[in-house]
């Protein structure tokens, strides 16, 4: 019987798997296979948590598989040896796989068809390839808002038609598989794993008389509030499709016509891809600045300034709060990630990088792609024209986006008692308040560990520097 191979990669799903339609449309049997990759699960950014969600995912993935009369294929290795040996055990004369743009995604696939796998990579991971949103002259876009026009007019999205989950699946029998990692046996607690979650996630998200899209412009920014889909983490590993979700914006909008919370939702989709464009054809922001001219920053780099803020320890209760809120959770608010990254780069002067590698290690959403160009975007080396000068300040943005301090009591319980009065500067209660609400400072709560006017202004000097000492033309 003809049989491919199904490569699982970044697609833990049926629904809407272009690569296992591909791999179901050539050949009689399909090998739906995983590969336990050692470069991948053990690197330097790779996070327990986030391999616990996988396996979790996986573990989802088998069982709905075989609710389908196949099964799924553990092996664990180099894909450059493993994936060409179960080619030779199953006689498959075709491989598919979802089309991956890390640069490491990339060599791998390369140095398998220079080894002569029949490879073939399908669309999914975006709504649109990389390749297909350009300028006129055919280079990428590097600005957020023309790339979203581009985007929009190639994606109508009444067109979208997602792929059904196929009604079977026929293995060979005779394929030996490992089990799945027994390491992580439970799922992450605040995030289920699998491909049926991730779908009621979004039928809660936009479902429902007062479902959360309708409000989602307005309580987007507000990690006090429930107001984000969380699917983040199911994007992820594809147990959930970019073009599911779109599809499902547009069905909402054709049935209610309440469109703007949905249009501000799915310009987050579009954010996603405009950031895996960038890595796709900017492959160097993985390890230095978009702009080179920003990798003159001569930054601080200190290390205990960092601890303090991995530690969840500078002094500023909604930094504290959103660093808190990572550790123990594996995931953190997109606003409070932008004021927890400001705070390190600007304030502290701490290279990007470290932050950007600490939160791979950390968020069970973690992407090469998003995580990256989140990081670039708050420290002003990215795609912005001319944001160097962006600061967030700490207390500002902690009185805007949780003006009742619900979220920081959340997460810093030594806090919970302090007056919303000082709750936000909690540098400013006097003493008496201080011994009052059991939050003495240095004691119970750290002090700040730099102030935000100084901070701001050693910021913008480093970053006027890197630009004045550039070379003429970079």
């Amino acid at each position: 019987m003809s049989c491919a191979v199904w490569w699982v990669r970044r697609d833990l799903r049926l629904a809407d798997n272009q690569a296992l339609q591909a791999a179901l449309g050539h050949g009689e049997q399909i090998v739906p296979l995983f590969i336990l990759d050692p470069k991948l699960l053990d690197s330097p950014k790779a996070s327990p948590r986030r391999n616990a969600f996988l396996m979790a995912g996986l573990r989802a993935l088998k069982a709905d598989i075989e609710r389908l009369g196949g099964r799924l294929l553990i092996r664990r290795g180099d894909p450059a040896q493993e994936l060409p040996r179960v080619v030779a055990e199953s006689g498959a004369t075709a491989v598919f796989a979802e089309e991956d743009f890390s640069s490491y995604a990339r060599r791998r696939d390369s140095q398998l068809r220079r080894q002569g796998v029949p490879l073939q990579l399908t669309a999914g991971l975006t709504i649109q390839a990389p390749d297909l949103i350009s300028k006129a002259d055919g280079t990428p876009y590097t600005v957020f808002t023309p790339f979203s026009r581009a985007w929009k007019s190639r994606s109508p999205l009444d067109l979208l038609q997602p792929l059904p989950v196929p009604a079977q699946i026929r293995v060979p029998e005779h394929l030996d598989s490992l089990p799945i990692p027994a390491e992580a046996a439970q799922d992450p607690p605040h995030f289920p794993a699998g491909e049926a979650e991730a779908i009621n996630r979004l039928h809660a998200f936009l479902q429902g008389p007062t479902s959360p899209v309708d409000q989602y412009h307005e309580r987007r920014d507000r990690p006090d509030l429930d107001g984000t889909s969380q699917l983040s983490p199911y994007y992820r590993f594809g147990m959930l499709s970019a073009r599911t979700a779109a599809a499902a914006v547009a069905d909402l909008v054709r049935q209610r016509g309440e469109r703007q919370g949905a249009d501000v939702w799915l310009n987050e989709l579009i954010w996603r891809e405009f950031y895996i464009s960038i890595l796709a054809n900017f492959p160097h922001v993985s390890r230095r600045s978009f702009r080179p001219q920003f990798d003159r920053i001569a930054w601080v780099n200190d290390p205990v300034s960092f601890d303090a803020w991995c530690q969840g320890k500078s002094g500023y209760p909604i930094v504290d709060a959103a660093m808190r809120q990572l550790r123990q959770t594996g995931w953190m608010h997109n606003r409070s990630r932008m004021i927890a990254a400001s705070f390190l780069v600007k304030h502290l002067l701490i290279d990007w990088r470290w932050g950007e590698r600490y939160f791979m290690q950390q968020l069970i959403d973690g992407d090469p792609a998003a995580n990256n160009g989140g990081w670039q975007w708050v420290a002003g080396t990215g795609t912005d024209a001319a944001p160097y000068f962006r600061i967030f300040n700490p207390i500002l943005q902690s009185k805007k986006f949780d003006p009742s301090a619900d979220y920081i009591r959340r997460w810093l319980p030594e806090l919970s008692a302090v007056p919303l009065k000082y709750i936000h500067e909690p540098w400013r209660m006097p003493a008496p308040i201080q011994r009052q609400s059991g939050c003495r400072l240095g004691i119970e709560y750290p002090a700040p560990i730099v102030d935000h006017a100084a901070a701001r202004e050693r910021a913008l000097a480093a970053y006027r520097q890197a630009k004045s000492s550039a070379l003429p033309g970079i």
